[in-house]
């Protein structure tokens, strides 16, 4: 997912199981138990884990890795009885991609082996290769003349003055009383129209340094350059935050190959270079590209709905299955999709008979712009372009999300709907002790939850400890099974089937915001 942020929004206006009233949302006790239990006690979500990071791979979206945990993910929830367990195609994508091999090392003027992640959909090197490295100090696209036709057969790397800044921070952490208090205690505010326009205005003015890069690659493809070199900024300790390397559309050209290294190392190469001393380094990467089919998917499943006048209603969960290239995309978000898998597990084992339709769906191309539950929404629910609704935007009743790492769940974020607080609170109280307990009005942008929200419909995420997740996993190489937390992922999974459960059981969907307006694609804010 990307990098969590809080937002302030408007608000705009086989057991026989107990059915709540609509004047009371207090839990049915006895499955409550009975769902504590089954998930804290006979858990799987760690297995269900395992197959989805280490025995999968990375999960790129549309990469073998991706339908590897897709595949097990649809086998899994058609084996534990769901209906209609498919990979559901969702609209065109792009070209699948796999690096099958990646060396990097500092030959000259010694030996030193280099932590290198080559960004994704980047070409190879074509074999083994040793290429001298040139500095580039240009600042602006017009700077770049000055290195014409000097940059075939080159390793680049872009001038930078960085200082390495010592943190003193521990990299987990969990929410102290104090804090899930704040969160509690926030209130909606008006929109900063100011703070964006400064925000719009920065971003315009960084973009003149992207200009220069892009204005690089084209120029270092055209003359048959090896490499670019790119900083890792974040991370410390063999941390890499490595994502994308550019285009990944079917008909897209070739990206350059554009390898990340550590903040260290880039800048002991710029060192060295700026004291006139030659530098050479080592490199083969091999990369491959798929595209026999480039259409991306989502896993979609569900437990149908028995009661008679609310079975076509629909209850959904889900988290993103894609995952960034450096790892296994364990905490971002095999996390979650772990968690998802195992609350319907959960229900599944304990036979539950919900009233409404619960739906799972774990989506890709998250990573590329929520692409995967934006193009589930649109041809279901409604376009967030026109506001024409579908004839399923009626019969939803809710969307819960998780994409936040490893950490248990502290509570609910309302995106702004107010009028959940009451019911959630209710919901909330079976696990207080299990240290869930917090409603906030505010929200964590980012996910798939985002893609709901912006045709009206209630879409949730849940308050998670962050742990290592901005400082160790988010989107780096260090994203692996090993920083799962067991205790806190058995904690979520239970209290999402809870969630799940009371939404289904309910009398009435829950409550709904005013409906937008009708946003162009550039002004939808995700």
């Amino acid at each position: 997912m990307s990098t969590r942020y809080p937002i302030f929004v408007f608000l705009l206006f086989s057991l026989p199981l107990t059915v709540l009233h609509a004047q009371d949302e207090k839990p049915d006790a006895i499955v409550m138990s009975k769902i504590r239990e089954e998930g804290l006690q006979h858990s799987r979500v760690m297995e269900i884990a395992f197959h989805l990071t280490d025995a999968s791979g990375n999960r790129l979206t549309a990469s073998p890795g991706f339908y590897r945990a897709a595949n097990y993910a649809r086998q899994q929830l058609a084996q534990w009885g769901l209906s209609d367990a498919v990979l559901d195609p969702w609209g065109e994508f792009g070209k699948g991609w796999e690096l099958q091999r990646s060396y990097l090392a500092l030959s000259a003027p010694y030996y030193k082996p280099i932590i290198a992640y080559p960004k994704a959909w980047c070409a190879g090197t074509n074999g083994p290769q040793s290429a001298s490295v040139l500095l580039i100090s240009a600042r602006d696209s017009a700077a770049l003349d000055a290195y014409r036709g000097k940059l075939a057969g080159k390793i680049l790397i872009v001038d930078q003055d960085e200082a390495y800044r010592q943190s003193f921070r521990p990299d987990a952490s969990r929410y102290t009383d104090a804090e899930l208090d704040t969160m509690a205690q926030a209130v909606m505010r008006p929109v900063d129209t100011a703070a964006a326009r400064r925000r719009r205005e920065q971003f315009q003015r960084q973009g003149g340094g992207q200009r220069m890069l892009n204005a690089l690659r084209a120029m270092a493809r055209q003359e048959g350059s090896v490499a670019i070199l790119t900083m890792s900024l974040r991370g410390h300790d063999g941390t890499l935050f490595v994502q994308g390397g550019g285009a990944y559309q079917a008909g897209s050209p070739e990206n350059l190959l554009d390898v990340v290294i550590a903040m260290e190392d880039y800048m002991t190469i710029v060192r060295l270079l700026k004291a006139g001393m030659p530098v050479t380094l080592d490199i083969d990467v091999r990369t491959k590209f798929y595209t026999d089919d480039t259409k991306g998917y989502n896993v979609i499943a569900e437990i149908r709905g028995t009661d008679k006048k609310l079975k076509d209603e629909v209850v959904m969960l889900g988290a993103h299955l894609d995952s960034w290239q450096g790892a296994m995309g364990a905490t971002d978000n095999g996390a979650g999709s772990a968690v998802m898998l195992e609350a319907v597990r959960i229900l599944r084992a304990l036979n539950v008979q919900p009233r409404r339709t619960i739906r799972i769906a774990l989506w890709s191309g998250e990573e590329e712009g929520l692409l995967g539950s934006r193009a589930y929404v649109k041809k279901t629910f409604a376009d967030p372009g026109t506001m024409e609704l579908l004839p399923a935007h009626e019969k939803f009743s809710s969307y819960f999300n998780l994409d936040n790492g490893t950490g248990k769940i502290r509570g609910i974020y309302l995106q702004g709907n107010e009028a959940c607080r009451a019911i959630f609170a209710r919901w909330l109280e079976p696990f207080q002790d299990l240290g869930a307990k917090t409603i906030t009005i505010s929200n964590t942008g980012g996910t798939d939850h985002l893609s709901f929200d912006a045709v009206g419909l209630p879409g949730f995420q849940f308050i998670q400890d962050e742990i290592e997740y901005n400082t160790r996993t988010h989107h780096t190489n260090m994203d692996s099974y090993d920083h799962l937390i067991a205790d806190d992922l058995k904690q979520a999974a239970t209290i999402v089937a809870a969630f799940v459960y009371d939404a289904a059981q309910r009398p009435e969907k829950l409550p709904r915001k005013e409906l937008p307006k009708p946003r162009p694609a550039g002004q939808r804010g995700f």
